[in-house]
């Protein structure tokens, strides 16, 4: 399996702040919105057949600074292994080009319809 590597960008805005998200009581960064851009990401590295997605079940990672407010965070996933239905990412965050943030997330391919099937019926 070839390595493949998704980068984007993203700006903090003051939705994205931990003040706002209640993650925390100061205007910078979340780290549960660096997560979800993180999660993003990786869900970029897929190309699955029709049917087909992604959910995530498992992220590891450290949020090592602090982000203000107007910062631009890049994020970056590589797709490190697939096992079955199992797929393992790096992920990373970076601002200036020093890392913000880092570790691994798994996510699991799943039958769109089914899965939404077996969570409603609950």
């Amino acid at each position: 399996m070839e390595l493949k590597t998704i980068r984007i960008q993203r700006v903090v805005e003051q939705q994205n702040l931990a003040s706002v998200m209640k993650s925390g009581s100061l205007d910078v960064l979340a780290t549960p919105q660096m997560i979800a851009w993180m999660e993003e990401a990786a869900c970029l590295c897929l190309d699955l057949e029709e049917g087909k997605t992604s959910v995530g079940t498992l992220m590891n990672v450290s949020h090592d600074m602090a982000s203000p407010l107007g910062a631009t965070i890049e994020i970056h996933a590589t797709l490190l292994k697939q096992e079955n239905r199992k797929l393992v990412f790096e992920v990373q965050a970076f601002q200036n080009g020093k890392s913000i943030g880092k570790g691994q997330h798994e996510r699991f391919i799943v039958d769109a319809n089914r899965f939404l099937e077996k969570t409603y019926a609950k």
